[in-house]
């Protein structure tokens, strides 16, 4: 009788062997000790440490996010045990953890520096990124080492700071600042409130940021691209290692990797400052005439991903009209209008209710298998291109061996669509793809501007109590 092996039998399997292998190895030494993959195993706990910010681990509405979770999390479900996070506020906390062996490994979004080599071992790089001098828009542009007049701060025990001890030794006279209190994200919020006139960051924080900070601009890079990868104490085994390579070469292989990598920051490569601006702006003078009607039609739908879907397509303008012949807030064809029952696409509220009713009806066609959020872009890319077109590009993702079910892997090749050795043979013929892709990632830059600053909103307005609250309840609350 054949036996079938899946992807889960055959990921224990390659767990198990190396655990067979590090047992083996562990059986020949003097002193037999259980290895580091074991002891993961036997705990069923994976012990990972990280730092609170965008790109590595914070709390969002629905539960734990960010880049490093969720690859963290991931090589927990890879080894069958559960995770548990311990999130620092700084790397030298993080650092002495490793150390004292209080953790299995650490992901941080750490560069792989000579300095951190000598005291960690370092698992496969994942990501590279580069050290970016940031300043704000409209100050002196400091183009080179030489040129910083001002003050300069960056975390303490970054890879920044060893950038800048290296560059010391050719500039003398460079000179800067160390800080525990603050994070990259809180010095770069500093240098625009001109506590400061100088901080570096890596570029992949960068990006996040400059959307929602427009005023941080780029003064030169004192880094060329730097590899990422997860720390290790250097006294631990092989095992643990072995199954980390084991995983991430999974993850390059099956193009989770990729996936995630571009949920994070693929829609925020490009920066463009004056939309950026102008966007901020509107939020601010034109979505409140338009809220509550984003709120109560959204549906499933967070309205504010139908409110950032509405300012690509009209900037907010219920008169809009494109040469093609759509029109109003959702640039609904006429058809579409139609069979939507919008009589006025003209008019604010049946546009915004006949756009969110065709999204979320594109969204219930897009396969059961795709999860979010490619789910979301595919159907946005719909939206702007037509199913028929999408499903085409998803063919010739297939055909070129990726696959069609993953956004990171499809857009690429619906700007295919405009090529004739391609679109003759699909089924729909001709489209402007690539139009879909700057579609679909405008909307996602827009999305996740909308949300912080709704986010900062809420922290800005004072709490108030209930006029029936007890005095002493009262005061406990204004505390």
């Amino acid at each position: 009788m054949a036996v079938l092996l899946t992807p889960q039998i055959i990921r224990k399997l390659k767990v198990l062997f190396v655990v067979a292998a590090a047992v083996l190895l562990a059986s020949c030494q003097r002193a037999p000790t259980q290895s580091s993959l074991g002891l993961v195993l036997e705990r069923g706990v994976l012990k990972v440490g990280t730092l609170y910010g965008l790109t590595t681990y914070y709390t969002g509405a629905s539960g734990p996010e960010g880049f490093e979770y969720e690859l963290a999390k991931g090589f927990a479900d890879y080894l069958g045990v559960k995770l548990e996070i311990f999130p620092y506020y700084s790397l030298s906390q993080s650092f002495y953890h490793l150390e004292q062996q209080n953790l299995d490994l650490l992901a941080a979004e750490l560069t792989v520096t000579a300095q951190r080599a000598e005291r960690f071992r370092f698992g496969p790089p994942y990501q590279q990124v580069s050290q970016k001098l940031v300043y704000k828009q409209g100050k002196i542009w400091p183009r080179e080492v030489s040129d910083l007049t001002g003050q300069l701060v960056v975390v303490a025990d970054s890879s920044h700071t060893d950038t800048l001890s290296q560059l010391q030794q050719q500039y003398p006279e460079l000179n800067w600042q160390e800080s525990s209190d603050m994070d990259s994200e809180e010095l770069m919020e500093a240098v625009i409130a001109e506590q400061y006139d100088y901080t570096i960051t890596d570029s992949n924080i960068l990006a996040l940021m400059r959307r929602r900070h427009p005023e941080l601009a780029i003064g030169f890079t004192l880094q060329e691209p730097q590899r990422v990868a997860w720390a290790m104490n250097k006294q631990l085994d092989d095992s643990l290692f072995s199954a980390l390579l084991d995983y991430f070469s999974t993850l390059h292989q099956s193009g989770r990797l990729a996936a995630l990598e571009d949920k994070y920051f693929g829609h925020v490569r490009q920066f463009n400052y004056v939309d950026t601006r102008l966007f901020i702006q509107a939020v601010d003078n034109v979505l409140p005439r338009f809220r509550k009607l984003f709120e109560g039609h959204a549906g499933s739908l967070d309205w504010r991903l139908l409110a950032a879907m509405s300012y690509q397509e009209s900037h907010w303008d219920p008169k809009a009209k494109s040469p093609t012949g759509v029109r109003g807030l959702m640039m609904l064809t006429l058809p579409t209008a139609k069979d939507l029952g919008v009589t006025s696409r003209l008019d604010a509220e049946q546009s915004i209710r006949g756009g969110s009713k065709y999204l979320q009806e594109l969204i219930r066609r897009v396969p059961d298998r795709i999860r979010d959020p490619d789910r979301i872009w595919f159907a946005l890319a719909a939206y702007n291109v037509g199913m028929g077109h999408l499903e085409d590009a998803r063919v010739l993702t297939e055909r070129q061996g990726a696959n069609p079910d993953l956004w990171v892997d499809v857009k690429l090749r619906l700007p295919m669509l405009r090529q004739k050795k391609h679109y003759k043979t699909t089924k729909y013929g001709y489209a402007r793809g690539d139009e879909a892709v700057t579609y679909v990632s405008n909307i996602r830059r827009y999305y996740d501007t909308l949300v912080w600053l709704e986010e900062q909103r809420e922290k800005q307005q004072p709490q108030t109590v209930p006029e029936s609250a007890p005095d002493d309840e009262k005061l406990q609350s204004t505390d």
